[in-house]
C-alpha cells in the first residue's frame, strides 16, 4: 500500500469505530446488551487501528457502558482507570473533544463503582470528571458525550440512586437545568429523577415527570428500561384505581391492553 493511502485508511477505521459506538449505544437502550458488547468491542479494535487518541477514548467509554449493561462492574471500573491512564499522556495538548471524552469516561466509571457500592471510588471518579469539566468550561456535545458541568451534576444524581442515597437524588435532581443538553440526556435525567421520586412514594410527581419526558422524546421513553419498570410497578401496585393518565401511558408503552 502506498504511504499516501494511510491517512484515508486511518480515517476509515475511525469512522468504523464511531459507527460501532453508535450501534452499541442504541443496542444498550433496546436491552440487547450482549450485542452491544460485541459492537463496542469491535469498535475498540477499529479505534486501535485509527491512530486517533480521541476516538480511542470514545471507544473506551463505549466499552465501559457495555460492561455496565452486562453487569461486569469490576471490569468497567478497571477499564475506566486503565483508559484514563492511556489518555492522560495526551492531555497537555488536549482540545475540548479529548477533555470531553476523558471526563465522560469517568462518568461511566462512576456508574460502575456506584453499582459496586464503592463510595470512595465513585467520589474519586466524579471529582476527576468535575476536573475535566473545568477544562471544557461549558456544556457541549463533542463526540456525542453531552459532557460538561451539567452532565457531571446529572451523574451525581444517578450515582446517588445506585448507592441508595434517595434523598440526595431528590434534593439534587429537580434543581438541575438540563435545557442546554441534547434531548437524550435531558430525558435520561428526567427518568432518573422520576425513579427517585417514586422510591420516595411521590408517585404523582414521578408520573408527571415521566409524562414530561415523553413529550420531549416519545420513542426513548416508551422503550427505556427505567420508564417501563416504573410503569409496570405502578400498574401492579396502583394504590387504588389506575388513573387515566397512567393507564394511557401503560398502553403507549404496550404494557397494558
Amino acid at each position: 500500500m502506498d504511504t499516501h493511502e494511510w491517512p484515508q485508511l486511518e480515517r476509515a477505521h475511525a469512522l468504523l469505530a464511531l459507527s460501532y459506538q453508535v450501534s452499541a449505544s442504541t443496542l444498550t437502550k433496546l436491552g440487547e446488551c450482549d450485542l452491544a458488547w460485541m459492537a463496542a468491542d469491535r469498535g475498540l479494535a477499529a479505534a486501535q487501528r485509527a491512530g486517533d487518541v480521541t476516538v480511542m477514548g470514545s471507544l473506551f467509554r463505549s466499552v465501559v457502558h457495555s460492561l455496565l449493561a452486562t453487569g461486569r462492574y469490576d471490569a468497567a471500573a478497571q477499564l475506566t482507570a486503565d483508559g484514563s491512564d492511556y489518555l492522560s499522556d495526551s492531555l497537555g495538548s488536549a482540545d475540548a473533544g479529548l477533555w470531553s471524552v476523558y471526563g465522560s469516561l469517568f462518568l461511566a466509571g462512576a456508574m460502575a463503582s456506584s453499582r459496586m457500592e464503592d463510595r470512595g471510588l465513585t467520589r474519586d471518579f466524579l471529582e476527576q470528571a468535575q476536573h475535566a469539566a473545568g477544562y471544557v468550561g461549558a456544556d457541549g456535545n463533542h463526540l456525542w458525550t453531552a459532557f460538561g458541568p451539567t452532565n457531571v451534576a446529572i451523574h451525581r444524581v444517578a450515582t446517588a440512586m445506585e448507592l441508595g442515597d434517595v434523598q440526595v437524588a431528590i434534593d439534587l435532581g429537580p434543581q438541575i437545568d438540563t435545557s442546554a443538553l441534547p434531548t437524550e440526556r435531558r430525558v435520561r435525567h428526567a427518568l432518573e429523577t422520576a425513579r427517585a421520586l417514586s422510591t420516595s412514594n411521590r408517585r404523582d410527581e414521578a408520573l408527571a415527570t415521566v409524562l414530561g419526558a415523553e413529550r420531549l422524546a416519545p420513542e426513548q421513553v416508551r422503550h427505556h428500561f427505567i420508564s417501563r419498570q416504573l410503569v409496570l410497578s405502578w400498574m401492579k401496585n396502583p394504590r387504588g384505581t389506575v388513573s387515566t393518565e397512567l393507564g394511557a401511558l401503560a398502553h403507549r408503552l404496550r404494557l397494558a391492553a
